[in-house]
């Protein structure tokens, strides 16, 4: 049987039944209830903890610690893909830029997987969401690899190559510089000495004694060593890439046809003949079939004094010695 409460009314001088009302009575039900649910559960909870069988316990380990390392596999994926992203940008817009190569488009860095859908296995585990997600960013983070691997085996063949045409491009003086007694006749129209007429000089004439050395001024092959009556004794050099050297009036000719010569060789000696009127040396670069000014080619050779002087000695008007 409830209790029954009392208050003193002052008033009235006596005490009055408390009169509880319908309401406030289901109110303290439901938050007695409510209690009772909420004692029950996290009972519940304890309990289940404190009966878990040692298998149970070691499953719930091991599915934390999977949780903890594809977190960090995860974050370790971030990572090197933004680290390939980095080498991408670089290889697009420095190592192939240097080297004359179009950039790798992102579509084809970045192309998804087509087809079927590979990752139908990895569906219904608990944490098949990001199990799928792990492997796909794998799978993505791989063929970027493998672009970029093939990617950068072309960079060092272009950069063999670069280093091979360099190498091949004339890029010294043809006769040592403390050899020369000067620069007679440089690209232009000249007068021609023995047939009194102008005529275009397509080569320089460097003036020396007889018997100086002349050098191969680029990497290249041998492709005539002998008479001509215009030159003399001459030697041609394809150099590949399109550029060609001549080396005209020598008195002796040390290289063969067929030789292979590197810049610096020696090839053959300062003389005076075919239709030449004094000793020197003319030398003349064609790229393509079509003669060059051999001013431009001295940059592996001269300072910017000595290169100076010397394109303004080939500017000046005169007649050449051949």
């Amino acid at each position: 049987m409830a209790k029954v409460k009392y208050y003193y009314d002052a008033d009235t001088l006596s005490y009055r039944k408390i009169a509880v009302k319908k309401s406030d009575y289901y109110k303290k039900s439901i938050f007695g209830f409510l209690a009772i649910l909420l004692i029950a559960f996290f009972g519940f909870i304890v309990f289940s903890q404190l009966i878990m069988s040692p298998n149970e316990r070691a499953v719930n380990r091991e599915n934390e610690n999977l949780q903890l390392n594809l977190d960090l596999l995860s974050k370790r994926i971030g990572e090197s893909s933004a680290i390939l992203n980095e080498l991408q940008e670089r290889d697009n817009n420095i190592y192939r830029m240097y080297f004359e190569a179009n950039p790798i488009p992102d579509e084809q860095r970045k192309a998804g997987f087509g087809g079927v859908n590979r990752y139908k296995g990895l569906e219904g585990y608990d944490n098949s969401k990001m199990i799928k997600q792990l492997t796909m960013d794998v799978d993505i983070l791989s063929k970027q690899l493998v672009v970029q691997s093939k990617s950068l085996d072309e960079i060092v063949t272009l950069a063999k190559e670069k280093e091979k045409m360099l190498a091949s491009i004339p890029a010294i003086l043809p006769v040592k510089l403390v050899d020369l007694t000067r620069m007679a006749s440089g690209y232009k129209w000249r007068m021609h000495p023995i047939l009194k007429i102008r005529k275009f000089h397509k080569g320089m004439d460097f003036t020396a004694p007889i018997g100086t050395p002349i050098y191969a001024s680029g990497n290249g092959t041998v492709t005539r060593s002998g008479r001509s009556a215009t030159f003399g004794r001459v030697v041609y050099i394809e150099h590949g890439y399109g550029y060609k050297t001549i080396y005209a009036h020598m008195s002796k000719i040390k290289a063969v046809n067929g030789q292979t010569v590197k810049r610096g060789d020696l090839i053959g000696y300062v003389g005076n003949t075919g239709r030449s009127v004094s000793a020197h040396l003319h030398y003349e670069i064609h790229k393509n079939g079509r003669p060059l000014n051999p001013i431009n080619f001295y940059y592996g050779d001269l300072t910017p004094e000595e290169f100076a002087a010397m394109q303004k000695a080939s500017e000046e008007e005169g007649q050449s010695y051949d």
